[in-house]
């Protein structure tokens, strides 16, 4: 069974740092790319950060610079360091195992998603 719990979220002020971190459990975290996402109300989810399983990165244009996603494989776990964060980074943040075409990468899942308010 897939899992995905996030963890880290939290009320900032703006400036401020946050960290959010991913466990996950039920698939081969090391062969998986893996997301972070978020959606603030009124609005679609986006994509923050993505992670190849090689460690490569990419991230939206809005948080480069910012933020930085990164992988620990012997606890399968990814992270997400958000600094100098603004209001506008105020969402429901989510991580995501993204869907591969190769064996053990299969399907796309989601974790429950923990809040970031950022005040001004």
């Amino acid at each position: 069974q897939v899992q995905l719990v996030e963890s880290g979220g939290g009320l900032v002020q703006a400036g401020g740092s946050l960290r959010l971190s991913c466990a996950t459990s039920g698939f081969i975290f090391s062969i998986n790319a893996m997301g972070w996402y978020r959606q603030a109300p009124g609005k679609q989810r986006e994509l923050v950060a993505r992670i190849s399983k090689a460690g490569s990165t990419n991230y939206a244009d809005s948080v480069k610079g910012r933020f930085t996603i990164s992988r620990d494989n012997a606890k399968n776990t990814v992270y997400l360091q958000m600094n100098s964060l603004e209001p506008e980074d105020t969402a429901v943040y989510y991580c995501k195992k993204e869907a591969g075409t190769t064996w053990g990468t299969w399907g796309a899942y989601w974790g429950q998603g923990t809040q970031v308010t950022v005040s001004s």
